[in-house]
């Protein structure tokens, strides 16, 4: 029996999450909120390490966690090089490029910073499963129509890949034996891809590329308009990627990112916001019916995830569109914790390979 514990580290923008689980079993959960004064001080992402690993120890010492019964710390995946999916030890070249950001800079890169640092001070070891970098996209799926330029693969990796898994031992199959379309709608982003048999072929490049707008990034835009906005003078190349990652979407239009907000004006019939939601629910559909071609209409199921579908409006918005396509499964509960947990027990039990970060 496993009595060690797994240290789930999961930094957002403005916050911290924390869990520590028994096995697949939570036994302590903490979001530790950042105020903007806090993090403010601080230059860069990277800087906030010491700062946010001090918070977490304090929540820690001050509920009565043993830090001695953690035995594997994992961390939420950053911008890393582009990677197969699995299991990564957090190592130096790893920390090097989540520090300078080798594939873009998020909030996300703390979670295997404080990982690491974690785990050096207690003399065990940090993991990351999944990165929002896992990269299987077909040769195809890269041509962007200019050599120039080339799609990447960044995308919710962790959650297609949990929600994939548990759909395919719902039916009593293999994930590698399915083909899926697998449509992720979170907090901020974006990502609907194809998975076929077991790689994800094609998905839309979430972190600050192409697909339909989300709760805060506004997808893809009028190309045209956005090379002429850029020239303006009106904006600097920060604001610009500030409103196409975090100000876009259901923010810009609707002036907050709070769905519970946001669910809370439709039902009292303001007219934008059901327009906007109306929009999100066409353009979505839109992503999710073209990875039918991708499969080449080969399709086993298509799986919604993500809070907003328990918007019943919403979620018959989409399933009207879609319906005919494929069988539809639910999940609207996002639960990294639980993927990360379940890879952390693997690993205490010597069931998952770990692959080497280089």
């Amino acid at each position: 029996m496993i009595t060690k514990c797994i240290l789930i580290i999961y930094p957002e923008v403005d916050c911290t999450k924390i869990a520590v689980y028994r096995n697949v079993d939570p036994i302590f959960l903490k979001t530790i909120k950042h105020t903007k004064e806090d993090l403010s001080k601080f230059k860069t992402i990277p800087e906030q390490t010491e700062f946010r690993m001090k918070c977490i120890m304090k929540e820690l010492k001050r509920n009565d966690l043993d830090l001695n019964n953690i035995e594997v710390v994992m961390g939420r995946s950053g911008m890393v090089k582009p990677v197969s999916q699995g299991v990564y030890e957090i190592n130096e070249a790893m920390v090097h490029d989540l520090t300078i950001g080798v594939m873009g800079m998020h909030e996300t890169n703390l979670g295997g910073l404080i990982a690491y640092e974690f785990a050096r001070e207690w003399g065990k070891k940090a993991y990351m499963a999944n990165p929002v970098v896992v990269d299987e996209l077909c040769d195809l799926a890269r041509v962007t129509g200019h050599p120039l330029f080339e799609r990447k693969s960044i995308f919710h990796a962790l959650n297609h890949k949990h929600v994939a898994c548990k759909y395919a031992k719902s039916v009593n199959k293999k994930y590698t034996e399915l083909n899926l379309i697998v449509c992720h709608i979170g907090s901020g982003g974006i990502s609907i891809g194809a998975h076929k048999q077991g790689r994800v072929v094609d998905v839309n490049q979430a972190f600050d590329g192409g697909g339909p707008f989300s709760i805060r990034r506004t997808g893809t835009l009028p190309m045209g308009q956005l090379v002429h906005l850029c020239f303006s003078g009106k904006y600097t190349e920060a604001e610009v990627m500030e409103m196409i990652t975090s100000k876009g979407g259901y923010s810009a239009y609707l002036g907050t990112d709070n769905i519970n907000e946001i669910n809370h004006m439709i039902a009292e019939g303001n007219e934008k916001a059901q327009f906007i939601s109306r929009a999100l629910a066409y353009a979505a559909s839109k992503e999710i019916a073209s990875h039918y071609a991708t499969l080449e209409g080969n399709v086993d199921a298509i799986i919604l995830t993500g809070f907003i579908f328990d918007s019943e409006g919403f979620l018959e918005n989409v399933k009207k569109r879609i319906g005919g396509l494929a069988p539809i499964a639910l999940y609207p509960s996002v639960n990294d914790f639980e993927a990360l947990a379940g890879y952390g027990a693997g690993i205490l039990k010597g069931e998952v390979r770990i692959s080497k970060y280089e």
